[in-house]
């Protein structure tokens, strides 16, 4: 293995009038999980098979390591893949799918034995090397295929979207399997999924992808409580996005009226990016369902919206309100022990935040 940071410049993806990815820049730490997250159709798969080397850019750059590997084929690049459907041969067995890429690379015969037992040993099927991939479960043949993509010590190791096909707990599962691995090998990692748990859970970075273009990189937890646009937002987790006009900015405050849906204009803290909002700008306020409370009506606290109670659903550790505040609709999520007979539909509510917990985003429309 050499140097497995990945550098892509400019990329673009042209299928005839379709523009599948569009000047998309990032790169990638050596070591690095990163992780192409976005809504079907959005490019992401697009981008992985580009660095795979399965599509040729219609424009831009990609350089892993220090080699610029833009019209390099798929089996001169130092690259590891693993596929949503795990492409494995069923006639032959689990050693011979792990050691056919050594295979290809000219390795011998007892070499390949071996190395295809380390792999299948760190991924745990040691002793499954005379089995057929027919006789696996879903998740004992996604751990074959990733063997395969290890064994031959890639600098960049891709994989797309390798868990969809997965029942929703061994998912989880593997979540955690697939980042003890990377992290033993320390690998570099570009991961695909449109599942937002999946990325936050798995990923060193991130970046959000839309319409063939990255919306926004960053590391899970400043994507979530940071989100750059409303679009970020709205996709990362749950969120209730408010609309609103600034009424005064004092320091490093900003006072919001949110139009019709509340009587007087709420406090939001300024975020770095937004420094340049004057009054009469029209703003989004995120605020996640976690981060509201909800009171009776009678409360003596000074809240920030009113509303009605629509539905309840019972979650076990959280219950979901959802509020009709005249506009629309808002999420709140009660934690602990709270359940559904606790509110009812039709209950008056009130609804309050800290200011610290809501971020202003630009209105681009």
């Amino acid at each position: 293995m050499t140097d497995g940071t990945v550098r892509v410049e400019s990329l673009k993806k042209e299928f005839g009038s379709l523009t599948a990815v569009d000047d998309l820049s990032f790169e990638i730490k050596e070591g690095e999980f990163f992780t192409f997250l976005g809504p079907s159709g959005c490019g992401k798969t697009t981008t992985l098979r580009m660095l795979a080397g399965f599509e040729s850019p219609t424009d831009g750059r990609i350089k892993i390591g220090d080699e610029d590997v833009t019209a390099v084929p798929p089996y001169d690049r130092d690259v590891g893949m693993v596929f949503q459907s795990y492409a494995l041969f069923p006639h032959k067995t689990v050693a011979e799918n792990v050691a056919f890429g050594l295979k290809m690379e000219g390795v011998d015969k007892a070499e390949r034995r071996s190395r295809a037992s380390e792999a299948l040993e760190m991924v745990d099927l040691g002793g499954y090397e005379n089995r057929s991939p027919t006789e696996l479960s879903g998740g004992q043949q996604q751990r074959v295929a990733l063997a395969r993509a290890i064994v031959i010590e890639p600098d960049v190791l891709l994989l797309d979207e390798p868990l969809a096909n997965l029942d929703l707990k061994l998912r989880q599962q593997m979540r955690f399997e697939l980042k003890r691995i990377q992290d033993e090998l320390g690998i570099t990692t570009v991961y695909v999924t449109h599942d937002q748990q999946e990325a936050l859970s798995m990923s060193d970075r991130i970046l959000v992808m839309d319409e063939g273009q990255g919306k926004q990189q960053d590391q899970p937890v400043d994507l979530y409580n940071e989100p750059a646009n409303e679009f970020v937002a709205d996709f990362i987790g749950e969120a209730n996005i408010l609309e609103g006009t600034i009424t005064a900015t004092e320091r490093s405050e900003v006072h919001v009226d949110l139009d019709s849906v509340s009587s007087d204009p709420i406090l939001v803290r300024e975020s770095a990016p937004m420094t340049d909002l004057v009054e009469g700008d029209e703003v989004l306020v995120n605020v996640r369902p976690e981060d509201m409370r909800i009171t009776g009506p009678d409360s003596s606290e000074k809240s920030a919206l009113t509303g009605t109670v629509m539905e309840t659903t019972f979650y076990g550790q959280i219950t979901t309100i959802l509020v009709d505040i005249g506009e629309h609709d808002v999420r709140v999520d009660v934690f602990g022990r709270a359940t559904q007979s606790e509110y009812e539909s039709g209950d008056k509510v009130a609804i309050d935040w800290d200011s610290k917990d809501c971020v202003l985003l630009r209105r681009t429309s």
